[in-house]
């Protein structure tokens, strides 16, 4: 029975130091921010790739990773376009004159 009561009046104090209205330098520093969440008001306005497509500052991220990603895919499969297409055509006449 009395730890019953020592225990209600250690919640008590708790919750009435909890409860203050100046918060301790202490407590200042447990209380989490949320510091770049809902950052949409800094900063220029973003826009879609669509709407001005010559500046890429001005994009939305998204944006800009999938068009910047497909560019790299394009150089990367044109250049090897490029650089192999002459080989297969040899090899194939060689073959057909065997024949």
């Amino acid at each position: 029975m009395a730890s019953r009561v020592a225990t209600a009046a250690r919640q008590a104090a708790i919750l009435t130091r909890l409860s203050s209205a100046k918060p301790s330098p202490q407590s200042a520093n447990l209380i989490q921010r949320r510091g770049l969440a809902g950052a949409a008001g800094h900063g220029p306005p973003k826009v879609n790739v669509w709407e001005d497509p010559m500046s890429p500052s001005k994009w939305k991220e998204e944006h800009f990773v999938i068009v910047s990603l497909s560019g790299w895919g394009l150089l990367f499969f044109g250049g090897y376009k490029f650089f192999t297409r002459g080989k297969k055509d040899k090899e194939e006449k060689l073959a057909e004159a065997s024949h």
